[in-house]
């Protein structure tokens, strides 16, 4: 199968909108039933992309420092109906944009470095988010309320990531709401990539 991709692959699409290095895409056909992109680059914006027009449909450029990572938010469309992006900067910010009203909705301003990856939870629908560092921290969010709900204090992270990983042991407790509090014991686990040559 893989030696039939492999001979079967071609060029798709090519977006060129951007004018220096591309950092973070990533990819989502939830919203509206619409194939979409969005990518964060070193030129500081944030863009979306319609894959079958092959059209850029939304620029944000608010951040003063390249953007180095971006999400699509699940969490905000299902629970909120609002078709939102998370992106995160050099300039230590955390923001989150609004890309059908063309709006921001909201900037994390409490890292003290630049923020180079974000990822959210596999669980309670996407509403929790982690980011990385260069500030030694990790931060676990919630994003209905936009608060720290916990600091993890590492070394400089340049990636985080959540596993889909639930532990079957609920040490006889018959709680199944992936309380965030008992993130460990229902067995998420929070990863990260260090300028220290580690992965924690």
């Amino acid at each position: 199968m893989f030696n039939t991709f492999i001979s079967s692959s071609k060029l798709l699409k090519t977006f060129t909108n951007h004018i220096k290095a591309v950092w973070s895409i990533d990819y989502s056909k939830v919203f509206d039933d619409s194939h979409l992109l969005c990518s964060g680059s070193n030129d500081k914006t944030v863009r979306v992309w319609d894959i079958d027009t092959n059209k850029q449909i939304q620029l944000f450029d608010e951040h003063s420092d390249p953007v180095y990572c971006v999400k699509f938010s699940l969490y905000h469309y299902h629970s909120h109906r609002r078709n939102v992006i998370c992106s995160s900067s050099a300039d230590r910010t955390i923001r989150f944009w609004d890309f059908k009203h063309n709006q921001q909705l909201q900037v994390l301003y409490e890292h003290n470095g630049p923020v180079c990856g974000i990822e959210f939870s596999s669980f309670n629908g996407g509403r929790y988010l982690c980011s990385g560092s260069h500030d030694k921290t990790i931060r676990l969010w919630d994003v209905e309320t936009y608060k720290t709900l916990h600091i993890f204090n590492e070394y400089a992270i340049s990636c985080v990531d959540i596993s889909p990983l639930q532990s079957n042991n609920n040490n006889g407790n018959d709680n199944k709401n992936d309380s965030i509090g008992v993130i460990g014991g229902n067995g998420y686990t929070i990863c990260s990539g260090s300028y220290d040559n580690t992965i924690l």
